[in-house]
């Protein structure tokens, strides 16, 4: 049976408030995969910070497009097309708001993730796991009171949807690298709140799972917050 992945309701009550009410944008159809070409992305896996995008940058890249979007300042438009507002299309609580969800969902430091011929298991690190049964040609579904959870391949990469009742849209995409030591997940989140999607890539290198050391976390608002392990 697939494993459910449960959304912490204390997260709901933090951000969703400044995402509501929609989702903007519907993903295309996911693709069947094919059984003569299987990715295996089981093993235990640790996040590169090097690699991965910067929290901060990313935010700023948002700022940046939806003021593009807006358009140059005319006469009676300012120069800062984001509103500061609580609420409102692009107002800067819904961008915020944004901004710190996918901090929160996309902090897990170390992935433990197995794989069977039919289904997958993503263990994460002070996160909910995300679980998926493979059915040739089809797209595993699965209801919960908290939202649709949908999953399956598109081409070599592997998808996860969760589509809340309150609009927002969040899609993980997993891809492995073709040597099979390096994973990056791309976690967007779609809201008609905030007219661009927001997308945060995190890479993961295989590691040894026995190992100790120092754990470090991205974070929106002190960047790389490092701590030693103790052995």
């Amino acid at each position: 049976m697939r494993a459910v992945s449960p959304i912490i309701p204390a997260l709901m009550s933090l951000f969703i408030v400044a995402l509501l009410p929609g989702c903007g944008e519907q993903p295309r159809p996911l693709e069947s995969r094919a059984a003569s070409a299987p990715v295996d992305f089981s093993g235990a896996w640790e996040l590169d910070y090097s690699q991965s995008d910067n929290l901060q940058a990313r935010l700023n890249a948002l700022v940046r497009e939806l003021q593009r979007q807006a358009g140059p300042p005319g006469y009676n438009q300012p120069a800062a097309a984001i509103s500061i507002g609580a609420s409102g299309r692009n107002s800067g609580a819904s961008i915020v708001g944004l901004a710190q969800m996918a901090e929160y969902i996309t902090r897990s430091q170390l992935l433990e993730i197995t794989q069977g011929d039919s289904d997958i298991l993503v263990k994460r690190e002070e996160n909910f796991a995300l679980g998926c049964e493979f059915h040739p040609g089809q797209t595993s579904t699965l209801e919960t009171p908290l939202g649709r959870e949908t999953c399956g391949w598109d081409g070599h990469q592997l998808l996860f949807r969760v589509f809340l009742p309150e609009g927002l849209t969040i899609q993980h995409r997993l891809t492995l690298d073709p040597a099979g030591d390096r994973l990056n997940i791309a976690t967007t989140l779609v809201s008609d709140r905030v007219s661009t999607p927001f997308t945060v890539n995190r890479v993961y290198n295989r590691y040894d799972p026995t190992a100790n050391g120092i754990s470090c976390r991205l974070t929106l608002t002190r960047g790389r917050v490092c701590t030693t392990e103790s052995p």
